[in-house]
């Protein structure tokens, strides 16, 4: 992720701070933000996607993507968040139905979905990667690749941006498998029920290390897929909330706060610092 690096210097610096001077007001009467004081909690979705989000054996939620959601709801005055874990093509469905009050969970913002719901300005960036067997025996580079050998199988995320790259890239629907997890994609490949497994490189390489296994192989990035953000997902109608939460991630990436909370996961504040909400949610 080191290759961020260079994307942002003086010059995201300076149309930072232009961002924070230049800040729609927040409304006064932000309803929601005064019911999630009063409760003293958000409820967030997530996926336990490693190093995006992450459930630990006693039930602690961390991961980037949390974390930050934590800092600005404590600045906003919101002490805690409550999550849950979700499938990706669950998270806006269930958002809509008011069981989730914002999604912080690495859903990349996408123009159908920047439809759907009303984004934060970037908090995390990432590329497209595939876990395959050692040697990569079908010589995957991208998801053309894929749809190119007739015998080949991908697994993905359900509703997930990874499915969406395989089908548009021409690969068929009974030859993109829906996985419910990390760990279970792995598996899959390591018993040759998939070909490819793919996620974005920061939670193929987590999943790489922990399993530890010399006979896996990561192809990163995915040749043709493109960079994406995520951004805290909230429900439409709830802006004001987003947008009191977008002043105070301004402060944390302005102060340096943001760098630190997400950095040791291996993600970039320079990648986050390089775009905005706007350009992300007209990429295709």
């Amino acid at each position: 992720m080191k290759r961020y690096a260079v994307m942002a210097g003086a010059a995201a610096i300076a149309a930072l701070s232009a961002v924070v001077l230049t800040q729609p007001t927040v409304a006064q009467d932000n309803a929601k933000l005064e019911q999630l004081k009063a409760q003293g909690f958000a409820r967030v979705a997530i996926a336990n996607e490693p190093p995006f989000t992450a459930v630990a054996a006693d039930g602690k939620v961390s991961g980037a993507a949390p974390d930050v959601a934590r800092a600005v709801f404590e600045k906003l005055g919101v002490p805690e968040i409550v999550a849950s874990i979700s499938e990706y093509g669950a998270m806006i469905p269930g958002l809509q139905a008011g069981r989730h009050d914002v999604v912080t969970a690495g859903l990349f913002m996408k123009p159908e979905r920047c439809a759907a719901v009303v984004y934060s300005e970037p908090v995390l960036c990432d590329a497209e990667a595939m876990l395959v067997k050692k040697g990569n025996p079908k010589g995957f580079k991208s998801y053309e690749d894929v749809a190119a050998d007739a015998s080949a199988t991908i697994g993905a995320p359900g509703g997930g941006t990874e499915e969406k790259l395989a089908l548009d890239a021409g690969v068929p629907r009974d030859r993109v498998i829906v996985v419910p997890d990390g760990q279970s994609g792995l598996k899959m490949v390591q018993d040759g029920r998939i070909d490819a497994y793919s996620l974005p490189v920061l939670s193929i390489n987590d999943l790489v290390q922990k399993a530890n296994d010399p006979n896996l192989e990561v192809i990163a990035p995915v040749e043709g897929a493109p960079v994406y953000c995520d951004g805290a997902a909230f429900k439409k109608g709830d802006e004001a909330l987003r947008d009191a939460f977008d002043v105070e991630l301004a402060k944390l990436k302005e102060s340096g706060e943001f760098a630190k909370i997400i950095e040791p996961y291996g993600f970039s504040a320079a990648a986050a610092l390089s775009t905005n909400r706007e350009k992300l949610c007209a990429q295709e």
